[in-house]
């Protein structure tokens, strides 16, 4: 699997989406984005590798350590990692010959704040 990190810009773009959706209209941009990024977090495997990314001591973990929590293959792992990856809540770095994952907080931050009341 190769590792395509954002270019920092595009990744403050993400992270910048979407204004609460109860205080006005969604525009067609913001729909998008955030319609991937909920996507990305409808797989049950996918929202565990979110909670485990996101509580993970030292925030990021290697792809080989995510496998036996979620009782999946190394090959179906990266696939979910690389789902997440394109929705841009997750960023990969790869150290020597392993993969390590970590999540990008501001695009976490984007979906809750969507959901926001006020």
């Amino acid at each position: 699997m190769g590792v395509k990190e954002l270019p920092l810009l595009e990744q403050v773009a993400l992270a910048e989406c979407c204004a609460p959706l109860a205080l006005e209209p969604l525009a067609e941009a913001d729909a998008a984005v955030l319609s991937e990024r909920f996507a990305a977090l409808g797989d049950p495997v996918r929202l565990r590798l979110v909670s485990l990314l996101a509580t993970a001591e030292g925030g990021a973990v290697c792809v080989c350590d995510l496998t036996e929590p979620v009782e999946r293959s190394q090959g179906t792992v990266s696939h979910h990692l690389k789902v997440l990856s394109q929705a841009g809540l997750v960023r990969a770095e790869k150290r020597g010959r392993n993969i390590w994952y970590s999540i990008v907080p501001a695009a976490l931050e984007s979906l809750r704040g969507a959901l926001a009341t006020r």
